[in-house]
This record gives C-alpha cells, sequence and structure tokens, in this order.
C-alpha cells in the first residue's frame, strides 16, 4: 500500500497542475513497488507514466535496461515477456501442483525465510515430452509472483566462436542479478550435456563447466528454471544443483477432462464431457496435442456452420491429428 504521505504528494499535484511534482510522485511509488516485489504493478505504472510509444517488447527493454547481446552477431540473448496466463490455466498432476505452489509460497515469504537463515528455493528443473506444460508453467509462476519472465533464447546463446557460448552465459547472469525474474532456460540439454559423450570437442565441456559455476555462484533473486525434453542428455553434475524438480508428463484421464472441460466451458456441445471413448482417443497426447484437437474441432464446426459441438467434430480432428503425427 502506498504511504499516505506519497498519497498527499500525488493528490497535491494533481490539484495544482503541477506535472513535474506528479511524475516525481509517481516514480516514487513505482520505486516503493518495485521494492516489493510488484513489477508487473510498477511496469504498468511506467508505462502510464512515459506512454506506450512503441512496441511492448521496447519499452519492457527500456523497463529493464539494455538486453545483453552476442557480440559476434548482434542477436538478443534473452526476450522480456508480461505474462499473460496464470496457474488456473495451466493443468498439473497434484504432486506437481503441491510443489509449484510451495515454489511460489516460499518466494513471496522470502523475507519471513531470511530472518530465519533460510532461502527460498530458486533453481528448478522441469523434465518431459513436449507439449505437457513446461513453458506454461514457468509463464503461470511468474504471473503468481507477479515477476516478468525471461525467457533465454538458447539459440542466441551458443556460438560457434571457441569461448563466446560461455560469455554469452556470463551476460545473461549478469543481466538477470540485477532485478528480480523467472528466468526460463528452455531447451536446457544444450547447455548441459553430458561431458562423456563420445565425439563432443573440449568446447561442450567448457560450456557445461562453465554453466555449473555460474548456477553455483548465482546469489540474485530471480528463480531460475530449466526445462528440457531430453533428460537423458543432461550431465549428472546437474541434477543435484536444483532445489526442485518435477517431471511433467503425458495428462491422466482425469486431466484429460479437466483440459477438454477448461477449453469447451463457454462452448455448446451433445455429448458429455465423461464420455470413454473421446478420453480414451485422446489418451497418450501431450496438453498442446489436446489443445490442437480441440481448436481444430471448433474450427469445423464454425465453418459448416454447426451450432453445437460434437464427436463428429472431435473425432474427426482427432484423425486429422493422427496422420499429422504418423
Amino acid at each position: 500500500m502506498t504511504s499516505g504521505k506519497l498519497l498527499r504528494q500525488l493528490v497535491k499535484a494533481a490539484a495544482e497542475g503541477n506535472p513535474r511534482s506528479l511524475e516525481d510522485a509517481i516514480s516514487q511509488v513505482v520505486h516503493e513497488e518495485r521494492d516489493k516485489q510488484h513489477h508487473l504493478l510498477a511496469n504498468d505504472l511506467e508505462r502510464i507514466l512515459y506512454g506506450m510509444g512503441g512496441k511492448a517488447g521496447d519499452n519492457l527493454k527500456n523497463t529493464y535496461g539494455v538486453v545483453p547481446s552476442d557480440k559476434e552477431r548482434g542477436l538478443d540473448l534473452l526476450e522480456i515477456f508480461e505474462p499473460a496466463r496464470s496457474l488456473n490455466d495451466v493443468i498439473l498432476s497434484e504432486q506437481n501442483k503441491k510443489i509449484v505452489d510451495r515454489v511460489i509460497v516460499e518466494n513471496n515469504q522470502r523475507a519471513l525465510l531470511k530472518s530465519f537463515g533460510l532461502k527460498p528455493a530458486q533453481k528448478i528443473l522441469f523434465y518431459g515430452p513436449p507439449g505437457c506444460g513446461k513453458t506454461v508453467t514457468a509463464e503461470a509462476m511468474a504471473s503468481d509472483l507477479s515477476l516478468p519472465l525471461v525467457l533465454v533464447r538458447i539459440d542466441s546463446v551458443i556460438s560457434s566462436y571457441l569461448g563466446e557460448t560461455a560469455a554469452n552465459l556470463r551476460r545473461v547472469f549478469e543481466f538477470i542479478r540485477g532485478q528480480t525474474y523467472v528466468v526460463l532456460f528452455d531447451e536446457f540439454d544444450s547447455l548441459a550435456k553430458e561431458r562423456s559423450i563420445a565425439g563432443d570437442h573440449g568446447e561442450l565441456k567448457r560450456v557445461v563447466n562453465a554453466f555449473l559455476q555460474m548456477l553455483d555462484a548465482y546469489k540474485g533473486d530471480s528463480i531460475l528454471i530449466a526445462a528440457t525434453n531430453h533428460e537423458a542428455l543432461l550431465d549428472n553434475a546437474i541434477w543435484r544443483r536444483f532445489d526442485e524438480i518435477i517431471p511433467f508428463k503425458y495428462p491422466s484421464k482425469a486431466q484429460i477432462k479437466e483440459l477438454v472441460s477448461k477449453k469447451l466451458k463457454s462452448v455448446r456441445r451433445d455429448f458429455d464431457m465423461d464420455d470413454a471413448k473421446l478420453i480414451g482417443s485422446l489418451s497418450k497426447k501431450s496438453h498442446a496435442d489436446i489443445e490442437r484437437v480441440i481448436i481444430r474441432a471448433l474450427k469445423d464446426m464454425v465453418l459448416g456452420g454447426g451450432q453445437f459441438l460434437t464427436l463428429k467434430h472431435l473425432n474427426e480432428a482427432i484423425k486429422l491429428d493422427q496422420s499429422r503425427n504418423a
């Protein structure tokens, strides 16, 4: 809550029509909100104060400083997003939900833990098949913590120049140390591959060693999330660096029903959500696959002039999806 003194200053500046005093007061509010880790609110206030003027991404860069880039190619090493989805939009197993909820509670109560000499979980590993919610969960955690989401661009970080990949990683860690974010290292196996794999040259070993050192040395307040579809490729030394390790799997029948119900909540249909044949036909599919099937079925309904979504629409969409993946 903004202090009474600052509220009086805001109202007085507005009443007097004093733009300089008003700007100063709003700047103080922004500073207070950042101190409270309310980064999304602070961003909104800054954009109102200074005007949108340009693309949202450009404003985010201005808000958080100069985004680090690869020196050889000039490519941005990361992107900063304001998360749009919350945990209410994510379908998680009960066990995963408990872990994610605990990480959020610990980071929201960082000061309390610190008073007892404790630290919140900050280094999290997500692993499992593609399309099963790893990226969406990272975004949802950022939303629930009112933090920006930083996506590390692995394609930009990895360089063909000797030593430049480790240098790019160092630039990323230096940048995220200055603010509090949820930082996602997607396709993490590209940076932390098993060092004993035959045929790999010494540069890979140097990159893994450098990453381990930076991870161990990191003392900032950001939450670092590494995500991989290929956990078997990870170096053995990586696993013990994480405070929490969360496996993502294909959704269970109960999760499929929950996902279908959520996506079709406002859609008129002529079938029961508990239809065993429908749930069975969607098993062994990822969350992303199921969403794609539902969207395709809805498009067919609309383009066909239908008033109700039918099992036929869904079954046709499932067949198309199977042929796509064949």
